[in-house]
């Protein structure tokens, strides 16, 4: 079921893949450039005393026991880092305008050649959730990878070589990535959805109107959509149909997790990943004694099962998984259906009392009951990333 046997290092970076659509370019246009800083914790919690005086702001994060030194250090060093990416930016004739959380629109998007953000995958998620096309390029640079593993980000090392990520860049040193993402159209007749932005940022969006004609939610998710009660001690209860079979299967479970093969690395990892652990209890159950040393039979065969849950950026299909499903009595109706697989389409109908339908960890959208959502991935949903070639 998860067969592409390839490793970790080519699946990320999409180098030496079969399955991984690479498209040669001559050179991009980067004369407009959109920034998208990352918002910080320092940052973060400073908005909210924006009325207040800075003495009680730092009072009340001491009270919280707060490390305010290391806040402040982490602050400073990302804001230093995107100080001289603007500035290689803007000595090479470039047009920068800096955004962040909080007034970043569609409009912005519109107006540049190429977005930039600065942060790590939290930053790189926020800046490619206002693009709606495979057309315009976003590109991250990982401002801390000390901190921060940032797969969605250029490598590394380009972290502190930010001109010759620029020359590449602007030399066509580079093949596109378009990494699909997640189409959400909402089944059931209501016109207003209101979506919650959970790190507390309105993208300048109250209220979803969806028309008659076209129920898409306007955002797509490149990492997974969740579906599940908000509260998660409460069971979800779902009806989900695979692939446009009419056939209905009722779920209990805690909840549906459906990722694309770039949120295969990411949540879709750690539901599914097998500790060395489990995997050594299970090889004691067939009289096999391993350690669960660095090098043990234990730890290479959850190594391998591990990786092996990634697949490609820009496969056609999606992995679902269904949480702590429950398989007791009459559940699940009917019978046979795996707690995790593959779907082309997926549709997933709610039965819950207080449930959410959640973009990539960051835009929630009510799903109570009645309400029904058609997943599916369409190749101009994609988003456009680029891989360089070294």
């Amino acid at each position: 079921m998860f067969g592409h046997k390839l490793s970790l290092k080519d699946i990320i970076l999409g180098i030496n893949n079969v399955f991984t659509r690479h498209i040669s370019t001559k050179s991009l246009k980067i004369d407009k450039v959109l920034v998208v800083s990352k918002l910080s914790r320092y940052e973060y919690e400073k908005r909210k005393y924006k009325d207040e005086n800075v003495t009680k702001f730092l009072d009340d994060l001491k009270r919280r026991g707060a490390d305010i030194e290391k806040l402040v250090y982490h602050y400073d060093l990302h804001k230093k880092y995107e100080e001289r990416i603007v500035k290689t930016l803007k000595s090479r004739g470039l047009d920068v305008k800096v955004v962040d959380r909080y007034n970043y629109t569609e409009e912005d998007v519109n107006n540049c050649d190429v977005i930039i953000p600065i942060g790590g995958d939290g930053t790189f998620l926020l800046a490619a959730s206002l693009v709606n096309n495979n057309q315009k390029p976003v590109i991250g640079f990982n401002s801390d990878p000390n901190r921060s593993e940032g797969y969605l980000c250029l490598p590394k090392k380009y972290s502190t070589n930010i001109h010759a990520a620029v020359d590449k860049l602007q030399a066509g040193s580079f093949t596109w990535l378009l990494r699909n993402r997640i189409r959400t159209t909402m089944l059931t007749s209501d016109e207003c959805l209101n979506p919650t932005f959970l790190h507390d940022s309105e993208l300048g969006l109250n209220t979803v109107k969806l028309s008659e004609g076209d129920k898409r939610l306007p955002f797509l998710a490149l990492n997974e959509v969740f579906i599940g009660e908000t509260l998660s001690a409460r069971v979800s209860h779902l009806r989900m149909r695979l692939n446009g079979s009419t056939e209905n299967t009722n779920l209990k479970c805690s909840g549906i997790c459906v990722s694309t093969g770039t949120g295969s690395t990411s949540w879709h990892l750690s539901i599914n990943r097998q500790p060395v652990q489990n995997v050594a209890e299970l090889l004691r159950l067939v009289d096999i004694d391993p350690t669960e040393g660095k090098d043990s039979l234990a730890t290479v065969l959850a190594d391998i099962y591990n990786k092996n849950l990634i697949f490609p950026p820009d496969d056609k299909k999606m992995a679902y998984t269904i949480r702590e499903l429950i398989s007791a009595a009459v559940w699940p109706d009917p019978k046979g259906i795996k707690n995790r697989g593959f779907a082309y389409k997926l549709e997933l109908r709610s039965n819950c009392y207080d449930a959410a339908l959640v973009m990539d960890g960051g835009i929630s959208f009510p799903f109570n009951d009645g309400a029904t959502a058609l997943l599916e991935i369409k190749p101009e949903d994609a988003l456009r990333t680029v891989i360089f070639k070294d």
